[in-house]
């Protein structure tokens, strides 16, 4: 194959919904001269086996703007493309277990009203027509986002990326990035067909971040975790509704748990969670599942039964083990690294679906403007330690994933 020299102001190295949400928001900036690499298909990575679940419930005012225009910008980008995205609009419901957690829901009202997100919290007994199979014994009510919701997290990527190639952006997919090199003018990208030279780099690979800016001296804070999810058979209590149920996340299983055709979809944090891959991730690793473990979710599906008997009863169908990516505070790293001028970050995503689409358009508006439209520093890549060593970061995104739905606290 003849290798080639090409140009580009703004090179993005990975094609999943955060990859595909940065290009949609830059040419959304007016900013098309713009190459999007894919080592595989679009929506690979993590996206193609997420669950799908977005939400505008945040703990942080800019967390939540982050979840809020995510679905905004799916929507958008539906209408714009004409390619369906799946979107299932049936609210959901975060469970207080403990009178804390029932009053930081009530703490977080101010916030949604100046927003303009609509947010109630909700006394045990209002739950019932919300969810007539949820038992809410033990619970002391509920924070209810009625905007909320799941999609189809692989039309939501094909739908953001058909608007950017109409409006001039370019995607390249079966072209891996192979290693990036600072430059005069900018940076140069490797990859098998040739050298691109750019202004502007955005690393936006998940969980592949980690292992390629590391021959560039820089040592991301990252990790691959096993994540299981669990779809049941078709629930007879289910196909008695006329409606679709509303997400239930609970802290104390902890997991979060939704309708699925005629039965549910749940996902479930672990307590003593598995990394993955470490020391690298596969150079083959392409559109691929893990094995999964059921045993290890044994005490979380137990809560799950207790607090919806149907799921218990529907019987289990198939269940799911993929990576996912995390950082030590499970937030995701969003913005420029400042030690190497035009190299940006948009990687470390635990909820990718559900923040991606809001952190492309936020991310995109910094590099148009050369300013963030808002402040996000719980967000920002240079939050951590220089010195953060591997096993502490590793030890710390564990104990982070088993907390599951718990809140931070009011000051984070």
């Amino acid at each position: 194959m003849k290798r080639m020299t090409d140009r580009a102001e703004i090179v993005i190295i990975g094609g999943g919904i955060v990859g595909c949400s940065v290009l949609y928001g830059l040419v959304r900036s007016n900013r098309t001269d713009c190459l999007l690499l894919e080592r595989r298909n679009l929506a690979s990575g993590s996206t193609w086996h997420a669950a799908g679940n977005v939400t505008r419930f945040g703990h942080h005012t800019g967390l939540t703007r982050l979840y809020a225009d995510s679905i905004t910008t799916y929507l958008e980008a539906e209408r714009e493309s004409g390619q369906g995205i799946g979107f299932h609009s049936t609210g959901s419901l975060r469970l207080a277990t403990t009178p804390g957690e029932l009053a930081r829901y009530h703490a977080l009202a101010a916030d949604f009203r100046r927003l303009g997100i609509e947010y109630r919290v909700l006394e045990p007994l209002e739950l019932e027509p919300l969810h007539p199979l949820l038992c809410t014994d033990g619970l002391f009510g509920a924070a209810h986002t009625p905007g909320d919701g799941h999609l189809d997290p692989t039309g939501a990527t094909h739908a953001l990326a058909t608007v950017a190639r109409a409006s001039g952006a370019r995607i390249r997919t079966r072209c891996p990035a192979l290693s990036l090199a600072p430059a005069s003018d900018g940076w140069e990208v490797e990859t098998a067909s040739g050298t691109i030279r750019c202004r502007q780099v955005v690393i936006a690979s998940s969980f592949w971040a980690r292992q390629f800016v590391r021959p560039l001296g820089i040592s991301l804070p990252l990790f691959a975790l096993e994540h299981h999810e669990i779809i049941t058979g078709p629930s007879e209590r289910i196909g008695q509704l006329d409606f679709e149920l509303p997400t239930v996340r609970d802290p104390h299983a902890p997991s979060n748990i939704r309708q699925e055709g005629s039965g549910f979809l749940c996902g479930v944090y672990e307590s003593d969670p598995v990394p993955w891959a470490t020391n690298g991730i596969p150079e083959h690793f392409a559109e691929e599942l893990l094995e999964p473990d059921i045993g290890r979710l044994e005490p979380h599906l137990l809560r799950v039964i207790e607090r919806i008997p149907a799921f218990g009863e529907a019987g289990i169908r198939a269940v799911n083990n993929g990576p996912i990516c995390y950082t030590p505070d499970g937030l995701p790293l969003l913005g420029p690294v400042r030690s190497r001028p035009g190299l940006w970050l948009a990687t470390g995503f635990s909820i990718g679906i559900g923040t991606g689409g809001g952190a492309g358009r936020f991310l995109a508006r910094w590099i148009a403007d050369g300013q963030p439209p808002y402040d996000l520093p719980i967000t920002d890549p240079g939050r951590f330690p220089d010195g953060l060593d591997a096993d502490t970061c590793l030890r710390r995104i564990i104990r982070t994933y088993a907390n599951g739905y718990a809140l931070a606290a009011p000051d984070d």
